[in-house]
């Protein structure tokens, strides 16, 4: 009887429903506009966020991330929401942005437990990285990184990856670069150093090279399937998690494109792991399969894949990246380029005699690497102002209050820029924007400094997840650096465009397209003088315009 005489209500009343929904809308606006009052981010929509704006300024993200922090002073904090609707705005729909260093240190140390990776992430890259050290938490992650920090710290592993390096650099790294040298023709150098940080990062991690790097730049099935299915995993991330749950279910589009990827890896790894166990070697797959888990048994075939392609992953992309940067921003700076040089070569003047062609007869050494304070400072700014993993993110388990006195809800997430920490004038002091590599020297310049507040930079990460590799980052990009130096220099072709590819790493969206020339050694055989130092000099922008 009710319901009929509703219906009755509402036939003769037909503005009621109008009346009603206009009376949600109202309400939903004042709620609405008092949640924008709270939230100190970029421009909001109602239902959608700040999600327009993300999409607006897709291609210089980082950028607009940097602008957004900037904006909000001291604080360089910042929250929106991408999921404006009641009772999911201040948990699952908000999204806390910051680049504050006392925050940084806060989500990456003090109250490390409460800033997981989180289910999201964890989900994403499951099928590419199982429970490996890099999308773990809790005791798999402990256990892990126990494990692996033991032999990051012998000697005996930094020796394997100069010997890895040094092979691969000696014996096709220069040889490819003369043969361009003498037939005039321009190459893509971040293509180059990915596949020499692949080849070398596989042969450290399970002994085996798949030789990406060799005259004619072959394809290669396991590093084509590698980068395919690494492709797969982050297209997740543009997505709602249900979409890709329901298109690996139907096995669609790049879901079926991962699924096809990851038999090729798995049977690559298969392959390498059963070599491992007939001939062990000093590779990491060789020392892990030697360990004990938490209870006292040997690791099982699949964790140790997971294993090895969490270094993989890790070991190459972030090397490669920094060092494209790194030679674009000495084509800008030849003042800086001529330093490292010298340096170079005042050290193989000591270890080697004024003969250069004993010079380049070698990579060199590990013990002449650790002399370059000048070119390990050179690569600490690259990574300064153009971070391999640009920004990361964290599930927050708990409600805490960051030290700037930012209320972060359970359920929310966190996201912190490490691209922007080196762009901050609160940060780094007026001169941020400016490459400057004598800011990492002491002030006789015959000691590298790091940073002496330790989250003022964090292209390594920081806190207990801080990375294990950094030691051997620093030794792989010098040798690869000072081998190309050595020999070469490297022009960028004209009309070439630099500019950021918008991933998880920063990759050069159009690569780094050079024309590669004999440098003449002749000049460095006794000491020159200084080179004379330029003008302050601003990095230029490497991101498109806002649409």
């Amino acid at each position: 009887m009710a319901t009929v005489l509703d219906a009755g209500v509402l036939h003769s009343h037909p503005y009621a429903v109008a009346a009603a929904a206009a009376a949600l809308i109202s309400a939903y606006m004042v709620w609405f506009w008092a949640l924008t009052r709270r939230l100190s981010g970029p421009r909001m929509w109602p239902l959608v966020g700040s999600l327009p704006s993300v999409v607006l300024n897709r291609a210089r993200v980082h950028d607009w991330i940097v602008d957004n922090l900037r904006s909000t002073g001291e604080a360089a904090t910042y929250q929106t929401c991408i999921l404006p609707l009641p009772f999911l705005a201040q948990r699952q729909g908000l999204v806390t942005v910051t680049c504050n260093a006392r925050n940084l240190e806060h989500i990456l140390r003090a109250r490390f437990d409460n800033y997981p990776k989180g289910p999201m992430w964890q989900a994403a890259f499951h099928d590419l990285l199982g429970q490996g050290i890099f999308n773990s938490d809790g005791e798999t992650w402990l256990l892990q990184r126990k494990t692996a920090a033991l032999e990051f710290t012998t000697r005996t592993l930094r020796q394997a990856m100069a010997r890895w390096a040094n092979r691969i650099i000696k014996y096709r790294l220069w040889s490819i670069l003369a043969d361009h040298c003498e037939a005039a023709a321009s190459v893509d150098l971040q293509d180059l150093l990915l596949r020499l940080t692949f080849d070398n990062i596989c042969g450290l991690t399970f002994g085996k090279d798949p030789e990406t790097l060799s005259p004619g730049l072959q394809d290669n099935p396991f590093a084509n399937a590698f980068d395919s299915a690494t492709e797969a995993t982050l297209q997740r991330f543009l997505f709602p998690s249900f979409l890709w749950r329901i298109k690996k279910a139907l096995g669609v589009g790049s879901e079926r494109n991962l699924r096809e990827s990851l038999a090729i890896v798995d049977q690559y790894m298969t392959e390498a792991i059963a070599a491992r166990k007939a001939t062990p070697s000093d590779d990491l797959l060789s020392r892990f399969m030697k360990k004990r888990d938490g209870n006292g048994r040997a690791f099982p075939e699949d964790v140790l894949q997971w294993i090895a392609l969490n270094f993989v992953l890790a070991g190459r992309d972030t090397s490669s990246v920094a060092l494209s940067w790194f030679f674009w921003m000495l084509m800008l700076r030849r003042d800086v380029e001529r330093k490292v040089v010298l340096e170079i070569a005042s050290v193989l003047r000591e270890t080697r005699g004024d003969d250069t062609g004993r010079w380049t007869e070698e990579p060199l050494d590990f013990d002449e690497l650790d002399r370059l304070v000048y070119l390990k400072a050179a690569l600490a700014e690259t990574l300064r102002l153009y971070p391999s993993v640009p920004q990361d993110s964290k599930y927050v388990v708990e409600d805490d209050v960051l030290p700037d006195g930012t209320l972060v809800p359970a359920g929310s997430a966190i996201t912190y820029s490490i691209y922007s920490v080196g762009r901050m004038e609160t940060i780094w002091g007026k001169d941020c924007a400016e490459f400057r590599p004598e800011r990492w020297l002491s002030a006789d310049g015959t000691r590298f400094e790091p940073a002496k507040d330790a989250y003022r930079f964090v292209a390594f990460n920081g806190g207990p997840r801080i990375c294990l590799g950094k030691d051997l980052a620093y030794l792989q990009m010098k040798s690869i650096a000072s081998a190309v130096l050595l020999r070469h220099s490297v022009d960028l072709v004209p009309g070439h465009k630099v500019e950021q590819k918008m991933s998880l790493t920063l990759f050069m969206k159009n690569g780094l397209r050079v024309n590669v020339k004999p440098r003449d050694l002749a000049a460095y055989v006794t000491a020159p003088e200084e080179a004379p130092q330029l003008g302050a000099f601003v990095i230029p922008t490497t991101t498109a315009a806002a649409a």
